[in-house]
C-alpha cells in the first residue's frame, strides 16, 4: 500500500490515532495482505474505491496486532451491502415448533464464510468513534472466535492464560446478565447479555471505541482485551 493512500487511510480512521509506529506498520502490512488474499465484494450498487477498500482492511486487521496473519485463516470474503441488509432466522421453541423471520442486521460472520458488513454503519460509527460501537471489530471477534473451531468468547490463548481469561469473563458475564435480567439500564449494549460469545464481540467493540468505559465498568475484562488486541 503506497505511502499516500495509506495515510489517507489512517486519517480517516480515528482508533488508528493511538498506533505507535510500529504497531501502524503492522496493520500496513497486515492490510496489504489482507487485500491480497481477501475478496471485497460490493453488493446492492454499491462502488467501494481504493481508498474504501484500504479503509475497510485496514479496520479488519486492527485487532490483529497480537494475532497476526494467522486471525485471518479460514475465510476469504467480505460482502458489504451499502445498508442494514435482512437475513433469514429460524427458531425452535420449547413446544419443538420451528418459528421462521426475516431480521435486520448490520454486519454478520460465520465460521467458514463471508464477513457481511453494512458500509453505511462502518462510516456512522467512524464518524462517532467514542461510542462504544464498531461493527467491523464486532464481526471480526466473531471471527477470532471461530479460529479454535469454537465459538464460545474464548479465542486461542496460551493454556494458562485460556484458563483466566474463561474466569473472568464468565464472572463478569454472570454479573452483567443479572443487570439485563433485572431490568436495570446498564452502560454496556445489554445485546452483550446474549451469548458469551456476543460479549466478547461487544466488549471488543468497547475496547477500541471506549476503553475508558469498559475499564470502569468491566476492569478484569479490559485487562485482557488490551492483552490479546495488543
Amino acid at each position: 500500500i503506497d505511502a499516500d493512500r495509506w495515510a489517507r487511510t489512517r486519517a480517516s480512521i480515528p482508533w488508528m490515532q493511538r498506533l505507535t509506529n510500529e504497531q501502524d506498520d503492522s496493520v500496513r502490512t497486515l492490510a496489504a495482505y489482507f487485500l491480497h488474499t481477501k475478496t471485497i465484494t460490493p453488493l446492492g450498487g454499491l462502488v467501494l474505491d481504493s481508498d474504501q477498500q484500504t479503509r475497510l482492511a485496514a479496520l479488519c486487521c486492527l485487532p490483529l496486532l497480537c494475532l497476526g496473519k494467522a486471525g485471518l485463516r479460514g475465510w476469504s470474503q467480505v460482502l458489504v451491502y451499502p445498508d442494514a441488509f435482512r437475513a433469514s432466522r429460524s427458531h425452535l421453541d420449547d413446544s419443538g415448533v420451528v418459528h421462521e423471520y426475516d431480521e435486520e442486521i448490520i454486519g454478520e460472520s460465520w465460521e467458514a464464510g463471508p464477513l457481511v458488513l453494512s458500509w453505511a454503519d462502518v462510516q456512522a460509527e467512524m464518524d462517532d468513534p467514542r461510542a462504544g460501537a464498531c461493527v467491523v471489530i464486532h464481526e471480526m471477534a466473531h471471527k477470532l472466535d471461530w479460529l479454535d473451531g469454537v465459538m464460545d468468547g474464548t479465542p486461542p490463548l496460551p493454556r494458562s492464560w485460556q484458563r483466566e481469561w474463561a474466569a473472568d469473563f464468565q464472572r463478569s458475564y454472570d454479573a452483567f446478565c443479572r443487570q439485563v435480567d433485572a431490568g436495570n439500564d446498564t452502560v454496556i449494549d445489554p445485546y452483550a447479555s446474549e451469548s458469551p460469545e456476543e460479549f466478547f464481540a461487544v466488549t471488543s467493540e468497547y475496547h477500541f471505541s471506549a476503553p475508558q468505559l469498559l475499564e470502569a465498568q468491566m476492569p478484569e475484562v479490559a485487562a485482557h482485551l488490551r492483552r490479546f488486541y495488543g
